[in-house]
């Protein structure tokens, strides 16, 4: 009987969590749209990929599986990748530099 409980209390817990990273995409979407400055959209692009990294973890929860932490760690490392580019482009203008100067 418990047992039946905590996985049906996991099952409402997960749908709930993806409902919150649902509505936290909407919310992040207006931002990176409507941002008034580069650096708002640029957070809020990042922000976007750690929801896509927790809506593939709720997934592989929901689906009781581990197939999916590759996905997640691979999501993980282009987000910083990407995060450094955006980070310099910003700031320098250019994200690779031609001139060996």
């Amino acid at each position: 009987m418990l047992e039946d409980f905590g996985g049906e209390l996991l099952e409402w817990t997960v749908i709930v969590c993806l409902v919150a990273v649902a509505f936290s995409v909407v919310i992040l979407l207006i931002r990176i749209i409507i941002g008034p400055t580069n650096a708002d959209r640029a957070v809020a692009l990042d922000t976007m990929g750690i929801n896509l990294m927790a809506f593939a973890g709720l997934t592989a929860i929901h689906l009781v599986t581990t197939k999916l932490n590759d996905v997640i760690l691979l999501i993980g490392i282009l987000l910083f990748i990407g995060t450094i580019a955006i980070a310099k482009f910003i700031e320098k203008g250019v994200i690779i530099d031609r001139n060996n100067h």
